[in-house]
């Protein structure tokens, strides 16, 4: 069973970042809406966003100059990493 745990963890930790690499990107690069980065972004949307969204009402995005610095996937992450940490020994 804690394999299991750790697994869909260790999994969701990867879609994070894959998320997080992905949005980076779909705000900088001129690609069109119906693009197929676009469409990955929305499914990763909606496995991500649930997990973030609460963080994110507790720590609003960060302002600095006109953009804004989301600390919600950092958090998520290190609070994974310390649940993961006794799953492995």
């Amino acid at each position: 069973m804690l394999e299991v745990i750790y697994l869909l963890l260790q999994a969701f930790l990867i879609v994070l970042i894959v998320y997080s690499i992905l949005s980076w990107y779909l705000a900088y690069a001129r690609v069109t809406y119906d693009s197929p980065a676009w469409k990955v972004q929305r499914v990763l949307s909606s496995i991500c966003d649930p997990v973030l969204r609460p963080v994110r009402r507790l720590i609003p995005p960060l302002r600095i100059g006109g953009a804004g610095l989301d600390l919600s996937v950092l958090i998520v992450f290190l609070v994974i990493e310390v649940v993961l940490i006794p799953l492995v020994h």
